[in-house]
């Protein structure tokens, strides 16, 4: 469907805001969400009813009909989509008003934005990491553990962004040619300009990176070593920007995406228990749960909120530019001297 097409003669409006969340840079995870949460409420819909023609007591019915099924904050969550998907539409002219804001108002279920989530111990992760053998597949967990990054900042890191001090690495890849890097041996650069659909480095990028000041991470023994066993094995890639994970099964030698690192996650976490299809983020260990654990256990170990803050990449510029002129004492030391041990 083209989103050319004049409003009056939208026959899919589900399927056109969908496609306009493409166009408004959101990611195919975040698309699909919002297409499963539409597709089941048009299915809800009683025979003749459809989402322009529905009112504020169809889309009460639809919320009421989750209660019981889904935890109190999913609710709130799939009442939330819909509510933009209407206020949108509304916006754009396609429908006539918004049905779902007197729902909005009156509902007692709200979005939880700080799950308790699951309490995992350090010997524990010790053990999951341990049963982890694939190089590839170590080196994203270890990587996402080790640095409390994002899933989208892990894939759209480059050669050219890990810095280490190792002769035969260095003399087989351009490792560490960022600027930033420099006197900086071991060490990871998170860049704030990476943008879905925008080139960088001579690519075109899949995700985003959501922080808004670049960030130098430590580079651990740990990781170095994880990180050498898996450039071992790294396929050769035709990507002018030389990304640093690439695919070794489906999508050889190509950079992998957020949905493909997540895929593998699952994967272990299932293994271990750790995963149920349903589950909350309270339940399921995902890319995004291994930032919490970072945060948790360095900053429990540290006492420093700061030098956490700085490398999770969400402090003030004032508190950065601290940590960023004074890197060798106040964030490399601190890190090596509380990061936890994971194999």
């Amino acid at each position: 469907m083209s989103s050319t097409q004049t409003t009056e003669n939208v026959e899919d409006p589900v399927g056109y805001f969908i496609e306009d969340l493409l166009y408004h840079g959101k990611t195919d995870r975040t698309r699909g969400s919002y297409e499963r949460v539409l597709r089941r409420y048009e299915a809800f819909l009683d025979d003749g009813t459809t989402p322009r023609t529905a009112t504020h007591r169809d889309c009460m019915a639809f919320v009421h009909s989750l209660r019981g099924d889904l935890a109190e904050s999913t609710v709130a969550t799939y009442a939330a989509y819909l509510h933009r998907f209407y206020g949108y539409m509304t916006e754009v002219g396609v429908f006539d008003g918004n049905p779902m804001t007197l729902v909005m108002e009156e509902m007692d279920e709200t979005i939880d934005k700080d799950p308790a989530r699951r309490d995992i111990s350090i010997p524990r992760m010790r053990s999951f990491v341990a049963g982890i053998t694939h190089p590839l597949h170590r080196a994203l967990v270890c990587t996402l553990l080790k640095t409390g990054m994002r899933v989208g900042e892990l894939c759209n890191l480059d050669l050219r962004d890990l810095s280490v001090a190792d002769p035969e690495l260095e003399t087989t890849y351009p490792l560490g040619t960022r600027p930033a890097l420099t006197d900086r041996p071991n060490s990871l650069y998170v860049t704030p300009d990476a943008a879905v659909g925008e080139e960088l480095n001579g690519a075109v990028r899949t995700a985003s990176n959501k922080r808004k000041r670049e960030t130098v991470i430590p580079v651990d023994d740990e990781l170095h070593t994880v990180l050498k066993r898996w450039l071992a094995i790294r396929p050769d890639t035709t990507s002018p920007a030389g990304p640093l994970f690439v695919g070794t099964s489906e999508g050889w030698g190509e950079r992998l995406d957020p949905q493909a690192v997540r895929h593998i996650v699952e994967r272990y976490a299932r293994d271990a228990g750790w995963y149920r299809t349903g589950g909350g983020a309270g339940e399921n260990v995902t890319p995004h749960y291994f930032r919490h654990f970072f945060t948790t256990h360095l900053r429990d170990r540290t006492g420093d909120r700061g030098v956490v803050k700085y490398l999770r990449g969400d402090v003030a510029d004032d508190v950065i530019d601290t940590y960023t002129h004074n890197w060798g004492d106040q964030v490399r030391e601190t890190y090596e001297a509380n990061v936890y041990r994971l194999l």
